[in-house]
C-alpha cells in the first residue's frame, strides 16, 4: 500500500499532522495501535486537570471561615473523583476517535516499525510513503535507584486511576506532574512528602517562581525536601516504604504507604526500528531541526518523541509544521519559533511563563531589564484572598521589547495569554503599559512592572 504521508501515532501531534496534511489533498495514513486519544487526553493534561478541580474546591471549602462563612468539614471520595474524571475523559476520547474514523485518513490499528527509510511494517503488511511523520508520544521513564523497584511504586498513570486513597505518600520529583499530583493528594487528606533533587521544585524555571508554590505546599502540611540526593528505598513488613536520602548535609528518612515516581518520561521509540531508517537519535530522542525534520529529509518527528518540549500545544504546532513542510517541499519551510514557548503549571498558586527566564538571559550573557510586582499589594487579589506570588517581566534594555513574562499567583494560566499576545506582535513594555485594563481585575497587575520598566528606558 502506498501513501503520500504516513503518520505514526494518533495523539495530539499526530492528529494535528494528519489534519493539516489532509487539508492539502494528501493521501494520509495514520498508524496507531490504540487506545485512541494520546497522552494528553488519556493520561495527561485532561485527566489531571479534572481531578485537580476537585482538590481546588476542597481547598476553597476549607477556607470558608476566612470569608465569613460557616466552617465546612471537607471529606474527599477518591473513587467518586475518579468516576467524574473517567466520564469526562471518555467524552474527550470518543471525540478524538470520531475524528480519526471520519474517513479523511486511512487508519491502521497496528504497531509500526521501519523496514527501510521508505517502508514500514504495519501488522502483516508493508506500507510505502513519500514522507513520514513520527509521533508516538512518550511513556514513563524507568529510574534506577537502589531498592525502588523492590519497594514498589506507582506512576502518574496509576495515580490518575487510584480509587483507594493512601494514608501517606512519598512523591519523587519536583516537575509539573509531581507538583500537581503532590498537592492534589495532600489536599484530599493524604500525608505527602515530596523529595526533589534540585534546589527548588519546577527547576526548569527561575527560583523566585517556585518558592511561593513551596510556601503554599508547606502551609498545607506537605513536607518538601529540595537539594536532596536519594540513596535507597526500603519497605518494612507492615508495608511502609522509606526513602533514605541526604538533605542539607544530613542523612534523612521519609516514609509513606505509597511511592509516586514522577521523575520524567521517555520518548516512545522502542520498537520503531529507527536504525533501519537511518534516523539519528540522542539518548532515545529523535533529533530534529526547526522544521521538525530528522537527518533523513523525508522523515519528521513531532511531539514528545523529539524531546524538545513535552507540552501539548507545542506538539500540535510541531505536527502542523511537519505536515506543511512534508506537503510543500517546493515552498519556504515553516519552522518552530522558540520565542513564544509557554508553560503553565496548575498548582495553587499557578505558575505560568512565556519566553526567556532570567537564568536564560544570564546563561546567554544577554542584557535585560526586569521588574516584578507582588499580588499581596494588588487590590483584586487581596479581595480574593489570593495574595501569594508575583508578576515578573523581562525586556530588552534598548527597545523595551518584552523578552519573557512570568506569573506565579491566582489564575496565572489565564493571565499569561495577554502577555503571549503582546509578545506575538513583538510588543514592548511601553505598549503593555498603555493598554487599558478594567479595574478591579487581576489583569491590572500586568501593567505595574511594565510601567516600572518603561520608566527605565
Amino acid at each position: 500500500m502506498k501513501h503520500d504521508i504516513a503518520i505514526i501515532g494518533g495523539g495530539s501531534a499526530g492528529y494535528a499532522a494528519a489534519r493539516t496534511a489532509h487539508e492539502t489533498g494528501a493521501n494520509v495514513a495514520v498508524i496507531d495501535h490504540g487506545p485512541w486519544g494520546g497522552l494528553c487526553i488519556l493520561r495527561g493534561c485532561m485527566p489531571s486537570k479534572a481531578i485537580l478541580r476537585s482538590a481546588e474546591i476542597a481547598a476553597h471549602l476549607e477556607r470558608a471561615a476566612e470569608f465569613g462563612l460557616a466552617p465546612v468539614e471537607v471529606s474527599a471520595d477518591l473513587s467518586a473523583i475518579i468516576d467524574r474524571k473517567a466520564r469526562l475523559i471518555g467524552e474527550f476520547a470518543d471525540y478524538r476517535r470520531e475524528q480519526l474514523h471520519d474517513g479523511r485518513f486511512t487508519l491502521y490499528e497496528q504497531r509500526a516499525s521501519f523496514l527501510t527509510p521508505q517502508t514500514l511494517q504495519v501488522g502483516g503488511q508493508v506500507l510505502e510513503a513519500d514522507r513520514f511523520i513520527i509521533a508516538p508520544g512518550s511513556s514513563i521513564r524507568h529510574v534506577s535507584i537502589p531498592g525502588l523497584d523492590q519497594a514498589g511504586y506507582i506512576t502518574s498513570d496509576e495515580a490518575l486511576e487510584l480509587r483507594e486513597q493512601p494514608e501517606s505518600m512519598i512523591v519523587l520529583g519536583g516537575g509539573p506532574i509531581a507538583a500537581e499530583l503532590a498537592q492534589f493528594f495532600q489536599r484530599i487528606g493524604t500525608k505527602v512528602k515530596l523529595i526533589q533533587r534540585s534546589h527548588h521544585i519546577l527547576s526548569t524555571g527561575d527560583e523566585d517562581l517556585a518558592r511561593p508554590v513551596e510556601e503554599r505546599f508547606r502551609a498545607e502540611g506537605m513536607e518538601v525536601y529540595t537539594a536532596t540526593q536519594l540513596h535507597k528505598f526500603t519497605r518494612d513488613e507492615d508495608g511502609l516504604a522509606t526513602a533514605h536520602f541526604s538533605h542539607n548535609g544530613a542523612e534523612k528518612m521519609a516514609s509513606g504507604h505509597v511511592i509516586l515516581q514522577a521523575l520524567g518520561r521517555r520518548p516512545n521509540t522502542e520498537g520503531l526500528d529507527l536504525d533501519n531508517a537511518g534516523v539519528e537519535t540522542n539518548h532515545g530522542r529523535i533529533v530534529v531541526d526547526g522544521a521538525m525534520r530528522t537527518n533523513q529529509p523525508h522523515i519528521y518527528a513531532v511531539g514528545d518523541v523529539n524531546g524538545e518540549h513535552e507540552i501539548v500545544h507545542i506538539a500540535i504546532e510541531q505536527g502542523e509544521i511537519a505536515a506543511y513542510n512534508a506537503t510543500h517541499p517546493d515552498r519556504p519551510e515553516h519552522r518552530f519559533d522558540e520565542r513564544l514557548n509557554t508553560l503553565v503549571v496548575f498548582t495553587d498558586p499557578q505558575v505560568a511563563s512565556v519566553g526567556l527566564y532570567e537564568k536564560d538571559c544570564q546563561d546567554e550573557d544577554r542584557p535585560y531589564l526586569v521588574a516584578s510586582y507582588p499580588f499581596d499589594d494588588h487590590g483584586k487579589s487581596m479581595t480574593m484572598g489570593e495574595t501569594l506570588g508575583h508578576v515578573k517581566i523581562l525586556c530588552d534594555p534598548r527597545s523595551g521589547e518584552i523578552l519573557g513574562a512570568h506569573i506565579v499567583g491566582p489564575e496565572a494560566g489565564e493571565l499569561i495569554h495577554e502577555l503571549v499576545a503582546v509578545m506575538y506582535f513583538r510588543g514592548t513594555v511601553q505598549d503593555l503599559a498603555k493598554i487599558p485594563h478594567y479595574h478591579p481585575t487581576l489583569a491590572e497587575i500586568l501593567t505595574y512592572p511594565a510601567e516600572e520598566l518603561a520608566e527605565q528606558l
